[in-house]
């Protein structure tokens, strides 16, 4: 994180944060399966589901913030610190985005870290396998849904418009719901490695508060309803967060 945050300096962008925040989760399950002296079908399980996320979701961000620049969010909460508080740009990188990235992403990674570690040698238990279809189902569901906004925004046609075919249509948030499903299913997974995983729930939970309420949906949301004119219907039709049937439009 640090050397990430000096490279920011250098290009006055934290925008790649977000790719960091996929790869990193990857490489700390990386680790700690390097520590397991002799790993499982549990502990490769786990490793397996949380890299794949990881490394598909990282380089999805990554080539998007090569393709789009800085990303409007940090450009305003850095701007803010700055403006507001007098702080030099590499401060306000500092705090406002690496310093606070580094318990967050441990804490979240915590149930892959810890079940890997603590995994026995013997048979994939029942409920690991209900975890690694739920897993599976949110690694699948993000990475379409990935797929149906970038095709969408490719398209000039669809500029200032909002997507609302394909996954779009249930939530208005598949990648963010995706994210959920994985790390639920890893946590339910690595549950048989012991109670260490259990109190590992505050890293889903985390999430799950992030995604839903806190700098996931909500900020997304605010900046589409100023810019996205027919956001405010697709609103009132399509779920928030969990897939559902669509209702009908208020104007119809």
């Amino acid at each position: 994180m640090i050397i990430l945050w000096l490279l920011s300096i250098r290009i006055k962008d934290v925008s790649f944060i977000d790719a960091f925040w996929a790869y990193g989760m990857a490489i700390m399950a990386s680790v700690s399966l390097l520590q397991n002296e002799d790993p499982g079908p549990l502990a490769y399980t786990i490793w397996g589901l949380t890299a794949l996320w990881g490394i598909r979701l990282g380089t999805h961000l990554l080539l998007r913030w090569r393709k789009d620049g800085m990303d409007p969010r940090y450009k305003k909460i850095l701007g803010h610190a700055i403006e507001t508080q007098g702080m030099s740009f590499a401060r306000a990188a500092l705090v406002r985005a690496w310093a606070l990235q580094i318990p967050l992403l441990f804490m979240v990674c915590l149930p892959a870290q810890l079940g890997i570690l603590l995994a026995d040698t013997g048979p994939l238990p029942a409920i690991s396998l209900v975890g690694l279809v739920i897993a599976l189902i949110g690694i699948g569901f993000e990475t379409i849904g990935d797929m149906q906004l970038k095709s969408f925004k490719e398209n000039p046609a669809n500029k200032g418009k909002v997507l609302d075919s394909g996954l779009w249509k249930y939530t208005r948030h598949p990648n963010y719901f995706g994210d959920f499903c994985t790390w639920w299913g890893i946590w339910l997974a690595a549950t048989p490695a012991g109670w260490p995983v259990w109190a590992a729930a505050i890293g889903p939970l985390f999430l799950s508060f992030t995604l839903m309420k806190w700098s996931g949906a909500p900020l997304l949301e605010k900046s589409l309803k100023k810019n996205r004119p027919d956001y405010v219907d697709y609103i009132q039709r399509t779920s928030g967060f969990f897939p559902m049937p669509p209702k009908r439009s208020s104007n119809t």
